[in-house]
């Protein structure tokens, strides 16, 4: 079977457009997951979440849900069936404490029953011909926890478990732990999938199962691509690229928007270049997209780049 890569949901970058653009440039991903939408008592979706949810022909798109309540997930669950959906993926990974101090995303993990109790809710009334994966990090405070949250996720059909190995505490800070999610294959008769500090092609071959990469695929969106045997991002793809963002997001929501989500995009894709420090800062202090242009064409210009 053919190595599997997903694209993992990351807020404001991995953005309907991003997802658009990166599959028609770079292709190379079997699923790209959105930015979780979050179902609450008012049963209905923001209008950014419905463009995140609609706007995804001709991709393979997994909706990721933050929820801590089943009849909350349920609700969007039928929603995003009536959309043509046939999987979502319930996000208890996300460590922002407004996220966390409301019992969602990773803040879940530090409450085994709310967990289970969730988990017991959604199975039960999940929609026929509907699947859940999970995207989860593997405690709170300290790894000795994830052996009893295992216990609880191997009671449950669960389609994928995708396992960051982090804890919340962690956030993103110190190396992944790959030696906890080499345990967790031998303990779990889940199909699993890994994700956590994927920055080169070695990285995300190094294991046999779907690899889910954030940050890495951010600064090298032809990873995947080079991971399968092919080509690196050539510096005109990488033009292509930022210019076809820039003028979508500048279309979508003016040119103000459009440049954050530049500078948010470059604070990842300067890593793929060798000195591009000064041309990031250059970056970040443009207040126009024609500035910001003349900025980005002077990193692709002059900054070598690199090919871990």
């Amino acid at each position: 079977m053919d190595k599997k890569y997903y694209a993992a949901p990351m807020e404001g970058l991995t953005t309907w457009l991003w997802r658009r653009v990166h599959q028609e440039m770079f292709g190379g991903m079997d699923k790209y997951f959105t930015p979780f939408v979050s179902p609450n008592a008012n049963l209905s979706f923001q209008a950014k979440e419905l463009r995140e949810l609609t706007a995804n022909d001709g991709l393979r798109v997994v909706p990721q849900i933050l929820c801590g309540r089943a009849d909350h997930f349920l609700w969007a669950v039928r929603e995003l069936a009536d959309m043509g959906y046939d999987e979502v993926d319930l996000n208890l990974g996300c460590p922002s404490g407004t996220v966390t101090a409301k019992g969602k995303g990773a803040g879940l993990l530090r409450e085994p029953d709310r967990l289970e109790e969730l988990l017991e809710g959604v199975f039960a009334g999940l929609p026929e011909g509907m699947s859940v994966s999970v995207k989860t990090r593997i405690g709170w405070t300290e790894d000795g926890e994830w052996s009893a949250l295992l216990g609880i996720f191997n009671r449950y059909p669960i389609s994928e478990l995708i396992v960051h190995p982090r804890v919340r505490q962690d956030f993103y800070s110190g190396k992944a732990r790959r030696e906890v999610f080499a345990w967790t294959r031998d303990h779990t008769v889940l199909p699993v999938a890994y994700n956590g500090d994927v920055d080169t092609p070695a990285d995300a071959v190094s294991w046999d199962v779907p690899v889910m990469i954030g940050r890495g695929l951010l600064a090298d969106p032809a990873l995947a691509r080079r991971a399968r045997g092919g080509p690196p991002a050539s510096r005109e793809e990488l033009t292509a690229f930022l210019d076809a963002l820039t003028d979508g997001y500048a279309a979508a929501y003016g040119d103000g928007p459009a440049l954050h989500r530049m500078w948010e995009l470059w604070a990842y894709l300067a890593a793929a270049f060798d000195g591009a420090e000064p041309y990031l800062k250059r970056i970040r202090k443009c207040k126009h997209l024609t500035d910001y242009r003349a900025a980005a064409a002077a990193v692709l210009e002059n900054c070598p780049m690199k090919q871990a």
